[in-house]
């Protein structure tokens, strides 16, 4: 399995991030995204993408014709629509590697399209933030594919891992771990902004500290704010995908934690959206950013301790 081509779907942080860091181990990249179609959007990342050496394509089709290997790096809510679109036009024999946040019956209903169109379907569960690793970020890899795949990404210096050769199974790790992780994005956000509100933060903190005492809970709530601030509507999609994979385990089981996960990363993905936190700096503590969801909440008379 060798690659010359390297077409990526999804131009934004992680397309930019490996497209960057994959320019040297192939001989061309290009990338598409549905920004580039939009008058209103596509001015920054065509700018980018020339800058970065990434030929920017004007639709699928043009990607697909180019390449061998097409990853697929979009948000979860567009996993199958771009397998969908991408099934008819990739070439017979590339490879297909879709690092997306979906249930593994999205990834199997992806698999089915790529594979009918004579390419190979591979599976990726990112495992973690992207931005701090770049292309090192750990990755556990699914589908008949996989072992080949890996051995190509691993000499590119990638930290990719076969979990299976049936796909669904590298999903299905990633999105259980999603249910701990986005969770506890979650439960920070809503514990810490109440703790603000009735001025007991300086009471709650320590406590967890004393439970956990191996977390820096002002470092890490900083953190978890920052992300979800940036990244809530991308989280809120994933834990759709999440509340997805607890139902296809088994009937009656439904997903009352996922979904209530997703309800509060799309809450936080409304108030960014709307301008809440307009100005608050990558760096800011998480005061600052729980000081302004109080603020922009409807006044009510606090009952203070």
């Amino acid at each position: 399995m060798k690659f010359e081509h390297l077409g990526m779907v999804g131009y934004g942080e992680v397309g930019r991030i490996f497209t960057a860091g994959l320019k040297d181990r192939v001989a061309a990249i290009s990338a598409w995204d549905l920004q580039f179609e939009t008058p209103a959007l596509r001015d920054a990342p065509l700018a980018h993408a020339a800058e970065a050496g990434v030929a920017a394509c004007r639709s699928m089709a043009e990607l697909c014709g180019r390449a061998d290997l097409v990853i697929s790096a979009v948000t979860a809510s567009n996993t199958l629509a771009v397998a969908q679109a991408a099934a008819s036009h990739i070439r017979p024999g590339a490879v297909f590697l879709d690092l997306n946040s979906a249930s593994p019956g999205t990834k199997q209903q992806a698999a089915a399209l790529i594979d009918a169109a004579g390419a190979m379907y591979v599976e990726a569960g990112v495992m973690t933030s992207v931005p701090p690793y770049g292309i090192q970020v750990p990755m556990l890899l699914g589908g008949a594919g996989a072992a080949e795949l890996a051995a190509v990404l691993a000499g590119w210096g990638m930290d990719a891992k076969v979990v299976s050769e049936q796909v669904g199974v590298a999903s299905a790790i990633k999105m259980c771990r999603s249910v701990m992780i986005k969770g506890l994005e979650a439960l920070v956000i809503e514990s810490y902004t109440t703790a603000r509100a009735y001025g007991v933060e300086d009471h709650v903190l320590p406590t967890l500290a004393e439970t956990f005492p191996s977390i820096d809970w002002d470092r890490q709530g900083a953190y978890f704010f920052s992300r979800v601030v940036q990244h809530g509507q991308r989280r809120a999609e994933e834990m759709r995908e999440a509340a997805h994979t607890v139902r296809e385990a088994g009937p009656g089981f439904e997903p009352f934690m996922a979904a209530a996960i997703a309800d509060k990363q799309q809450w936080v993905a409304d108030q960014a959206r709307a301008g809440v936190f307009a100005g608050v700096g990558k760096d800011a503590r998480w005061q600052d950013y729980a000081d302004r969801l109080l603020a922009a909440a409807p006044k009510r008379p606090l009952s203070r301790p």
